[in-house]
């Protein structure tokens, strides 16, 4: 690396405000993800960090001359038993993690020695560099803090591309076989009742949907034995405040209802051009044989396409459905450093035994559940 200078200023800075214009001009510009949206990180920070016993790490690079923000990395510490963590702002709510950062400036700090090496210093002590959920042809973040090269998660995220009209996309996307089978599960389900299909446009309505959704979930994760975090107040709390606060800009929340009661709901965030699930819920005890979930995603699809959407992002998770919708793969990536013996010591542990691998899994957890609920299905 070439040292170009005093360029950037680098700090802690634990109470940055991710509502701050500055940030939210640095996000327009970046190449983050709708998780590292200012809304999210403020909720994230703000409503869950403390229950899980994580202190924050915001690591802020400034530009010198102007004091305008270059770049912002929004990590945590955690400790997990014995093991001190460094991660990503997470928290099992977030699906793709990135520095917030343009891929141009990027590029320009890891030419900047003294920066890398004082990011590096920043975020040590740790035993453990866990930065898992990196979406593919993202920021290389190993190269900024001297980690080993990422390797590939045993799950992927997938997403279908939108063509208008909806007629044309469901053709292309979607068996022809399975389309005659959703048409003809839609028209028993409109004799049923009066079916209707929106987006929720008021904070009472958004409310009223995720109370449901939290019923309808409750019993359907209990059964795996993994709970759901809909259940627990503060992360109810926190997808509300996103729902509510993130309306019209952020966040989308369907509704499928039959006689003004909603049967079906899906949660998700809208970034850029695309459409991103992150959340969904159906009455399944209600309409066993209806394919609840296909029907909903699919009047999600034809309403993303009415809005000029571009992408339906299924996120992270191998659930099968996703490919009837022409979801296609697209790998995710992790990357772990060991910043101590202790580290060193239990990352060679999960490398050598996945049966360890999945033991230490559910002890990590331990400090945010007594029971876990992975990302697709939070």
């Amino acid at each position: 690396m070439n040292t170009l200078g005093n360029t950037f200023d680098i700090a802690v800075e634990s109470a940055f405000d991710f509502l701050s214009p500055d940030y939210a001009e640095l996000f327009d510009h970046s190449a983050a993800t709708a998780f590292q949206h200012p809304l999210w990180l403020h909720s994230l920070y703000g409503r869950l960090a403390s229950h899980a016993g994580a202190t924050p790490l915001v690591v802020v690079v400034r530009y010198r001359a102007t004091g305008a923000l270059a770049m912002v990395l929004p990590l945590l510490r955690i400790r997990r038993g014995p093991i001190r963590t460094v991660e990503f702002a997470d928290l099992r709510v977030s699906d793709y993690l990135a520095p917030v950062c343009s891929p141009m400036v990027f590029s320009e700090l890891l030419r900047d020695a003294d920066a890398c090496a004082e990011i590096r210093r920043l975020v040590r002590p740790f035993d453990l560099l866990r930065m898992t959920k990196l979406p593919d042809g993202r920021l290389p973040i190993e190269n900024l803090l001297g980690a080993p090269r990422r390797v590939a998660m045993d799950t992927n995220a997938y997403a279908t591309v939108l063509l208008a009209p909806f007629e044309q996309w469901r053709t292309s996307a979607m068996e022809r076989s399975y389309q005659k089978e959703l048409a003809k599960k839609y028209r028993q389900l409109q004799k049923k009742g009066t079916l209707s299909f929106s987006c929720c446009n008021d904070s009472a309505a958004v409310l009223e949907t995720l109370d449901v959704m939290r019923k309808f979930r409750g019993p359907r994760f209990q059964s795996q034995g993994d709970g759901d975090l809909l259940q627990r107040p503060e992360y109810y709390d926190f997808y509300s405040d996103i729902a509510v606060r993130g309306l019209g800009s952020l966040a989308r929340l369907y509704a499928m209802k039959m006689d003004g009661e909603v049967i079906a709901a899906v949660l998700g965030l809208h970034h850029r051009d695309s459409f991103l699930v992150i959340m969904s819920a159906f009455d399944i005890a209600g309409y066993k044989s209806q394919s609840l979930g296909a029907l909903m995603f699919e009047q999600v699809a034809k309403d993303c396409i009415e809005r000029g959407d571009q992408m339906l992002d299924f996120t992270i998770g191998d659930e099968p459905y996703k490919k009837l919708f022409g979801g296609q793969p697209s790998p995710m990536w992790a990357v772990t450093h060991a910043g101590s013996t202790t580290g060193a010591i239990s990352l060679f542990a999960l490398k050598q035994a996945p049966w360890l691998k999945l033991a230490a899994k559910r002890i990590s957890e331990f400090r945010l559940s007594p029971t876990r609920t992975s990302t697709p299905t939070r």
